[in-house]
């Protein structure tokens, strides 16, 4: 077998190294560790009448913001009257810190029990204001909405969508224990969905990001299920004779592409989202694995030992013409597609240490983004811009995440337990 198949199945079984007897509920907490080059200067001013709740908006705000490494939080200590609403904002003040946008809100409780939450963001540099938006949540939305706040702070900002509202899923492993566990993309909230003392693996989203789909070694080999986070209800979708893995949904939903050794060697089908109209769509005297579509739907990237190493191919679904797409080194593995379509996030080895990279399409152009030495399962935002990992750190399994260009870089970590097998959710629906 392959080093990719067995570097598989050693995570698989070995990966994980017991912490103890108790399980915790595995909450990560995120250290930024790299920046972007040019952070935005940005104020956050705490809203007005905040203080009534225990848990208020604008420093969930300003934490999505700063965490992104493309902000740096400007001081808001010694501004008195402090501006609730874009009309208040007096520019020079904030000139004078070095600001070049603010943000002022403010918090109002209403008869129903509901709160209505208000925010405006103010460019300081061009004096006018950007958005002004009004909530009416409970206090129990506070966190999400939050979230949504920021997300329309930095598309306004930056030109490109927010990813503070998405949720992550992640696997877990203390003492005997493992668990697929989904959290808001900041780390908290953690759910449990599943948990087993055997080996949880690939959980990955259904676009409208209602179910996941992931490998359980329950019945001691790999069955891949579909589990609604809504009901929690769960169906095995592939428990054919021999290995199922590597479960991939289609961009619509309907369809789910695995790896199956029902027929001989791993192969890659497609099947309904329920597990029916089972295909094989590839054929090589090789290992096929790892298969993802494209988001237009109509190809399929994945890796194979057909050329005698582990590379990663491209192949159309229309035409069945399959293309290699990386030749640099002899070991090239789970490629995830980028949401624009103009490439692939990957995992390559180099000189025995193991990175996350990227390779664009036009021109063939790999650029490294981590250093190593055991990244893997790399997953990226629905919006492109950051790529979440499985990494190593203090001798046990973590995540990580750095941006597309490199520049940004963040550490997710969670109290006494190993976290690998990242999966990024999709952006909520309108």
């Amino acid at each position: 077998m392959i080093l990719l198949l067995r570097r598989w199945l050693a995570f698989a079984l070995l990966a994980f190294s017991p912490l103890g007897a108790q399980l915790a509920q595995a909450q990560l907490s995120i250290e930024i560790v790299g920046g972007a080059g040019a952070a935005i200067p940005i104020a956050i001013v705490p809203f007005g009448n905040e203080g009534t709740w225990p848990l208020g908006v604008s420093g969930v705000v300003g934490a999505d913001l700063a965490r992104s490494g493309m902000f740096r939080l400007i001081s808001t200590d010694g501004v008195v009257p402090r501006p609730v609403r874009a009309e208040e904002v007096q520019v020079g003040v904030w000139r004078s810190r070095n600001a070049d946008a603010v943000v002022v809100g403010s918090m109002q409780p209403l008869p129903d029990g509901r709160v209505d939450v208000r925010f405006a963001l103010v460019d300081v540099v061009k004096q006018q204001t950007l958005v002004a938006m009004t909530f009416v949540v409970t206090p129990q939305q506070f966190r999400i909405t939050a979230h949504k706040i920021a997300d329309i702070i930095y598309e306004k900002l930056t030109g490109d969508r927010g990813v503070f509202s998405t949720r992550i899923a992640y696997i877990t492993k203390q003492g005997p224990r493992y668990q697929l566990l989904v959290a808001d993309a900041d780390g908290n909230d953690p759910q449990t969905i599943v948990a087993s003392n055997e080996p949880l693996l690939s959980p990955r989203w259904s676009p409208d990001g209602s179910r996941l789909a992931y490998v359980s070694f329950e019945n001691r080999k790999p069955v891949v299920y579909v589990q609604s986070l809504d009901t929690g209800a769960r169906h095995a979708v592939a428990n054919f004779r021999g290995s199922n893995s590597s479960p991939a949904w289609s961009p619509d939903g309907r369809r789910l592409a695995v790896t199956l050794t029902k027929d001989g060697g791993s192969q890659v089908y497609l099947m309904n989202a329920d597990g029916g109209n089972v295909t094989r769509v590839l054929t090589s005297p090789g290992i096929d694995t790892e298969a993802m579509f494209t988001p237009d739907g109509q190809s399929l990237v994945f890796t194979s030992d057909r050329g005698g190493t582990p590379q990663i191919y491209r192949a159309n679904l229309n035409s069945g013409q399959v293309e290699r797409l990386t030749f640099d080194g002899s070991y090239n593995v789970s490629p995830r597609p980028l949401p624009d379509g103009k490439g692939i996030v990957f995992v390559r080895r180099d000189g025995g240490r193991f990175q996350v990279a990227t390779l664009d399409y036009a021109t063939r152009q790999v650029q490294v983004l981590t250093s190593g030495p055991g990244d893997e399962s790399p997953s990226v935002a629905p919006n492109g811009k950051l790529i979440i990992y499985a990494s190593e750190g203090g001798g046990r399994g973590i995540l990580a995440a750095v941006s597309v260009d490199g520049r940004v870089k963040q550490r997710l970590v969670a109290p006494a337990a190993d976290v690998r097998e990242p999966a990024w959710g999709p952006c909520p629906r309108s």
